[in-house]
């Protein structure tokens, strides 16, 4: 009719801005009842009041943006660059999924600052956005994945790996897609108890208050469940675990019938209470025999003193029994003494302690406790302050006893670790000189990149000195080497004294892995690599730290000399600790073939 106004467009007035909507939409059912009250008061009569805007439509679970898209897509192809040890399918997969949710968080987070920017709201794709997407997904990430096999393949050419499984390798796309959709969903759903609980701050404060303490409270809960109930409840089950494994005696290992071991004849520490790899180290060794023939000389039987878990409730109660058992057979009458920390459940390197036995004629006597049921890389997690207590206490009980004897007869005192064993042998001392004046050689091998010393003495290397192989105060005490059969660098400096060494392969995972490989690009990848790493490898924030994460479970899994890894070096490591005189290179030949074969 000509007496009726024009109907007005649907959607929101021109005049109302857009956060206007966003704003009433945030409100509570009381607040919108209130607003629509007082927008019918304000219209004139004869005035239509603009209809509400329509209800936002409801998104599927696993929906997809495009910007986010294209940064899982990218981060996804870098997943498959090299890194320091060979990868299966599996693992492939596992870090190609994680590298995408990563990637699609930070892609999306791009594009809302960037709208930010501009401000305006998320626009939908064109079809054809999604059709450029498609076309690009499928020739980067198939060029990315064969690019992938031939990296993975000259990895394994390196260190002389050939297993090589053809199906895991094919499924690991779907493994990849399986891990990006789980991590999208945890994503979502800390989204949405994000949205619930500042939906209900709003009622008792501001919004902008409401979405921060939400934020906070959604944050500091997955922190509390993940570091706490998930972690404990891990660490206790395997504590459990493990600690029945520990009653278990390792095949062939018999109780000594000699009386110069724990556990023997004689000693004050039953055999039962040794766990299994106190059991596993007391149990085997080379034989005064087996010296003698090595060195064609007359030779010794070594002594070992151990400690386990249940030979005392404390980690000072057992040092003391290992020590006063250590003393009982007469180990600080030797010419020389081991201390040794061990690894997570207890474990102690037997290429480590056969190569010092065999160097030192049998003239030695060894000692070491252990402090977890766990192995080495769940103490890794979480048990560093009982490796630092127990290597710290098992040499100042040590030393305190050793410092009393005359000097004319004190042994020569040596320390040595492995792993997380270095971690707490380091504990008992503060420094270079500390290490010089109450050690007569210490031997480290693949120290963890949070050792406080090894951190020390890296960071503070000589100018042009790299940090695959550092050189700290002209190699005057402490050197590092990646290859101990060659001159340790310096090879032009003298290196008198007491000579500390730490042993580090270059595709070594545990020395290098770092919380900072997220986010800060270390020398060492910048450096011309070792000889059984990728010249290709390269560092990349996020995609890096995950793919040497991946490395450490499988820090093992490899031939001898790579990895974490170690055996026949101990043969050129002991050998340039120790000096010992009288010694072919034949002989130091012939040694490493015996400590590779485990005897």
């Amino acid at each position: 009719m000509a007496g009726n106004p024009p109907e007005p467009p649907a959607g929101p007035s021109p005049g109302i801005r857009h956060g206007a909507t966003d704003r009433r939409a945030e409100r509570g059912p009381a607040d919108r009842r209130s607003a629509s009250t007082d927008a019918a008061q304000a219209t004139a009569p004869g005035e239509r009041v603009p209809p509400s805007p329509r209800p936002r439509k409801q998104r599927k679970l696993l929906f997809v943006t495009l910007p986010g898209c294209w940064g899982a897509l990218l981060f996804a192809c870098l997943s498959f660059t090299p890194s320091l040890l060979p990868r299966g399918g599996l693992v492939q997969g596992l870090i190609c999924g994680i590298a995408a949710g990563i990637g699609y968080g930070l892609g999306v987070l791009a594009a809302s600052v960037w709208r930010a920017f501009a401000d305006r709201e998320p626009r939908p794709p064109r079809p054809r956005s999604w059709a450029a997407f498609g076309i690009a997904a499928a020739v980067l990430f198939g060029l990315s994945f064969g690019l992938g096999q031939y990296w993975q393949h000259e990895i394994r050419r390196l260190m002389g790996v050939r297993e090589y499984n053809v199906l895991l390798v094919v499924l690991s796309p779907f493994v990849a897609a399986l891990v990006f959709c789980l991590i999208l969903l945890t994503g979502r759903a800390l989204r949405g108890l994000y949205r619930w609980t500042a939906g209900l701050l709003r009622r008792r404060i501001g919004p902008r208050a409401a979405t921060a303490v939400g934020w906070i409270a959604v944050a500091g809960l997955a922190w509390a469940l993940v570091t706490g109930v998930l972690l404990n409840g891990f660490v206790a089950a395997a504590n459990e675990a493990f600690s029945v494994r520990d009653t278990t005696t390792p095949e062939g290992v018999r109780r000594p019938t000699a009386g110069l071991r724990s556990g023997g004849p004689d000693s004050l520490i039953p055999w039962e209470s040794l766990g299994m790899q106190g059991r596993a180290f007391i149990g085997s060794g080379p034989s005064a025999r087996a010296i003698e023939e090595f060195t064609g000389r007359p030779a010794m039987a070594p002594i070992r003193s151990y400690a386990g878990l249940e030979t005392a409730d404390s980690t000072e109660s057992r040092t003391a029994a290992a020590v006063e058992d250590l003393s009982r057979h007469g180990g600080f009458q030797r010419r020389n003494l081991l201390v040794v920390t061990t690894t997570g459940s207890g474990w102690v390197d037997p290429a480590s302690v056969d190569t010092f036995e065999y160097l030192t004629g049998g003239d030695a006597a060894t000692v070491a406790i252990q402090y977890s049921y766990l192995p080495s890389w769940i103490s890794y997690l979480v048990d560093q302050s009982k490796a630092r207590e127990a290597g710290r206490a098992l040499f100042d009980a040590v030393y305190d006893r050793w410092s009393k004897l005359p000097h004319s007869s004190r042994p020569r005192l040596f320390v040595a670790g492995e792993s997380l064993g270095s971690f707490g042998g380091e504990t008992a001392f503060s420094g270079e000189h500390d290490l010089a004046n109450r050690t007569a050689g210490t031997l480290f091998a693949g120290p963890p990149n949070f050792n406080t010393l090894f951190r020390e003495f890296s960071d503070h290397r000589d100018v042009d000195s790299p940090e695959v192989q550092p050189v700290y105060r002209d190699g005057r005490t402490v050197r590092f080497t990646n290859d101990p059969h060659t001159d340790v660098p310096p090879a032009d400096e003298p290196w008198k004294g007491s000579r500390v060494l730490y042993l580090m392969h270059p595709s070594d995972p545990i020395v290098w892995w770092s919380p900072r490989l997220a986010l800060h690009r270390p020398d060492w990848i910048g450096q011309p690599p070792g000889e059984d790493v990728l010249p290709g490898m390269f560092w990349f924030p996020f995609v890096t730290f995950w793919q040497v994460t991946a490395d450490l479970p499988f820090a093992t899994e490899v031939p001898e000399g790579h990895g974490h890894k170690y055996t026949a070096e101990y043969v050129d490591g002991w050998n340039a600790v120790m000096r010992p005189a009288g010694l072919t290179p034949q002989q130091l030949e012939e040694l490493k073939k015996t400590v590779a074969a485990g005897g």
